[in-house]
């Protein structure tokens, strides 16, 4: 995943930056989906973050590894302790193109979807203990974006192919 340059003291740079590469590092020229995320991304997601597309193998280890959970879920991430890098999301390609062809829209749509997802996770949302206040930001957003009522996201057992 890329990281990004530290910042000298006192320069701030507003909004947010995101990179895109595959699970060895290597940037993708996925400039869609980034612009995207940068558009539609809540104010308060300053900073830089890197997305890695990866194989449902690649995210099966890494949340076995992290969470202690064996399956290939659809989305991961990895808050960062740096200032002004916000941390790392891995979508998983192959479970992100079921689901898209599930819920009959485009890949790139489901990427949309997920990169916001874990954006949301990064700057401390936690669809599991916050009562819907994650859910309700997501959609929100989603529909603002134009992406309005084709996702509702499944529990993560769901997710297990």
């Amino acid at each position: 995943m890329v990281r990004w340059p530290n910042r000298a003291m006192g320069e701030r740079e507003q909004g947010l930056r995101v990179s895109v590469s595959d699970e060895r590092g290597r940037p993708l020229r996925a400039t869609g989906l980034a612009l995207w995320l940068r558009r539609v991304a809540p104010r308060r997601a300053r900073g830089a973050v890197s997305i890695a597309l990866v194989s449902d193998r690649r995210i099966r280890s890494l949340n076995r590894t992290y969470r202690r959970r064996d399956y290939a879920t659809d989305v991961l991430t990895f808050p960062s302790k740096e200032r002004d890098f916000l941390g790392d999301i891995a979508i998983a390609k192959g479970v992100a193109a079921r689901q898209a062809r599930d819920r009959q829209h485009s890949f790139a749509t489901e990427l949309r979807v997920l990169a916001l997802h874990g954006l949301l996770h990064l700057i401390g949302y936690d669809h599991e203990r916050d009562r819907g206040e994650m859910r309700r930001l997501e959609q929100r957003l989603l529909t603002r974006a134009g992406i309005d009522g084709l996702i509702q996201r499944r529990s993560l057992p769901e997710t297990r192919k």
